[in-house]
């Protein structure tokens, strides 16, 4: 029989809290990703940067302008944007009211290169 891990109870509310976001960070906690949750201001976002590895984004509110490698792709409710290791991407938030998603990166840590 396998032993059964143990299952944590986190608080978004008590997770570090970046300029427009709470940040879990997997390695912390034991797990193999980072979350990320958005809560930006209209206007607001990321700069240009990449990662080694993919990041996932879920819109859940609102409205984000994303630039991938170049590209300009509109994202609003319910999209979600895969973006491949090494891919240079931002976003901004392009609504009029919060932008909130849920950004996902595939690393138990962070590792980011602004560009």
């Amino acid at each position: 029989m396998r032993k059964r891990e143990t299952v944590q109870i986190l608080k978004q509310d008590q997770l570090p809290l970046s300029n427009i976001a709470r940040e879990l960070v997997g390695s912390d906690h034991g797990v193999g990703v980072c979350v990320i949750f958005v809560d930006a201001p209209p206007g607001d976002g990321p700069k240009l940067h990449k990662h080694p590895y993919e990041e996932v984004f879920i819109t859940l509110e609102g409205a984000a302008t994303f630039v991938v490698d170049g590209d300009e792709i509109l994202a609003g409710p319910g999209d979600i944007l895969v973006v491949p290791a090494g891919a240079s991407h931002a976003f901004t938030n392009s609504g009029e009211g919060q932008l909130r998603q849920i950004d996902i990166h595939v690393s138990p840590d962070f590792s980011t290169e602004w560009l």
